[in-house]
């Protein structure tokens, strides 16, 4: 499978997709509004498993000072007028499984475009009942939309690691932690990467040697901000 070998690596070598972007909100009477900076790493492992591929990865992302770009711990949110706690991601694992569907490309030139759109309907980890200044709805929905450009020559020449560069944007509702409880709107994130050898000292600093290196080994349930919150909050994940 091609797609793999621009995600990750097909020899089971572990690859570093770094990103940086920025998060903006809007209010159904209001915006949008430019609210964070954005930056991460995502740290793969490819292992063919079942038929097709297993992809063992983790993530941790930092939310940022739209102006200055530095870090946030703390948010004056503009929204609402309170100060709130800044809680930024650090999601292991981010499992997934590959290989059951071609990825659909398109060919622009002498470059390869693999594009994934991820459309995502599911109950909420945070009911509103149990946590009405954090979540909107008893159902998540959002979407992930990745573009990976490659070039030609590079996924024709047959190495297992084939350079690419990114795009992802992402729509979802209001982070848990902006405590912005059933008010309308939501979050668009709009960023670009690409994999690389090495991430900025400040985001590796902050993330940790654990971010750095992908699982050895598939386990389940996936974290995201929103099981992050709730076992945070004191309730299990699951």
């Amino acid at each position: 499978m091609d797609f793999i070998r621009v995600r990750a690596s097909s020899d089971g070598a572990e690859t570093i997709s770094y990103w940086t972007g920025d998060v903006y909100g809007w209010q159904d009477d209001g915006g949008p509004h430019h609210l964070f900076g954005f930056e991460g790493l995502n740290v793969a492992r490819a292992v063919e498993a079942d038929g097709g591929w297993q992809l063992l990865t983790r993530e941790a992302a930092l939310y940022l000072d739209p102006k200055t770009r530095e870090v946030l711990d703390t948010w004056d949110n503009p929204l609402t007028e309170r100060t709130v706690e800044v809680q930024h991601v650090f999601n292991d694992p981010v499992n997934q499984r590959l290989g059951a569907y071609p990825v659909p490309t398109t060919r622009l030139g002498d470059q390869v475009v693999y594009n994934i759109d991820i459309r995502l309907a599911y109950p909420s980890p945070l009911k509103v009942a149990d946590y009405p200044d954090n979540s909107a709805n008893d159902t998540y929905r959002a979407m992930e939309l990745f573009q990976f450009f490659v070039a030609a020559k590079d996924l024709d020449s047959g190495v297992p690691d084939v350079p690419c560069v990114f795009s992802w944007c992402r729509v979802s509702p209001w982070l848990p932690w902006m405590a912005m409880g059933q008010r309308g709107g939501g979050l668009v994130y709009h960023c670009r990467g690409a994999k690389v050898a090495e991430v900025p000292r400040r985001l590796r600093e902050r993330v940790g040697e654990h971010f750095l290196h992908a699982p050895a080994e598939w386990s389940a349930p996936n974290v995201t901000s929103w099981t992050a919150f709730a076992e945070r909050a004191g309730r299990p994940r699951g």
